[in-house]
């Protein structure tokens, strides 16, 4: 009984958070990573740790989103993008093994919360004029830096976002881009993760297989509330929840001595 006590609460914290994620990631379009990441940081855990759980959480989600939008997809378009996700991403896991041994947890939220803050910024005054086709250079920009913060944050999506928005997508080619995206770099993101930090992801890994039927419940509540409330409005709410948690996650070394 005791082992499953120390189990149980464990899981159902990682739990909520992952589900807070994934209900606003399904019914705003983004945001689950900025959200679940620096919120677990500020329950205790590391970043190595909470990438695992996010990554494992997701994959039921982009596997659902690439089969219902697989007639907007242009494999195409996804090779060198993913070749320069990937290809950055052991360079965000060096430089956040280098950050976890030169600093304490709570000036990793810090930097974390900055990351955040940052994001949101520039997500919410970003407005760029769609076009039919960009210079390749903006992609080589774009998809290296999401693949480094996707291993130092855990948080590659807003570079994404950007470089997506910049296009004149429809809706579903748009969202077809990023789920596929999304779901072709996950398997190389976690076997790197347990790579560099082994044994330590498997408990955080197995927590949130343990929660993907709740998530799958939660991803369809969201759905249905984001086109009840309205993109625009979830839109503005949740960049306001995102610039909260990037100000607290600033403030952390004061908020903690006080």
């Amino acid at each position: 009984m005791p082992e499953v006590v120390s189990w149980f609460f464990p899981w159902l914290i990682v739990t909520l958070v992952l589900s807070v994620g994934i209900f606003v990631q399904a019914a705003a379009g983004f945001a689950a990573g900025m959200l679940v990441i620096p919120t677990l940081l500020w329950l205790g855990y590391l970043i190595p740790e909470a990438s695992m759980a996010l990554l494992v959480a997701t994959i039921p989600q982009n596997i659902a989103g690439v089969y219902a939008l697989r007639e907007s997809i242009r494999p195409k378009t996804l090779l060198w993008p993913g070749i320069g996700r990937v290809g950055f991403f052991p360079l965000g896991i060096l430089a956040l093994i280098a950050i976890e041994e030169a600093f304490p947890l709570v000036r990793i939220r810090q930097f974390v919360g900055g990351v955040v803050l940052a994001a949101t910024i520039a997500t919410a005054v970003y407005h760029p004029v769609p076009k039919a086709k960009l210079s390749p250079i903006w992609a080589w920009i774009a998809f290296p830096i999401s693949g480094f913060l996707q291993g130092l944050v855990g948080m590659g999506g807003p570079a994404m976002v950007f470089w997506v928005s910049a296009h004149d997508w429809n809706t579903r080619q748009i969202r077809g881009f990023l789920f596929a995206m999304y779901l072709t770099s996950l398997a190389p993101a976690i076997v790197m993760l347990f790579a560099f930090f082994g044994d330590r992801l498997v408990t955080p890994a197995l927590n949130a297989c343990a929660s993907i039927p709740i998530l799958l419940l939660v991803t369809s509540l969201g759905l249905k509330f984001g086109n009840w409330l309205g993109r625009n409005r979830l839109r503005r709410v949740t960049l306001g929840l995102l610039f909260l948690m990037g100000v607290l996650g600033l403030a952390s070394p004061w908020i903690r001595s006080g």
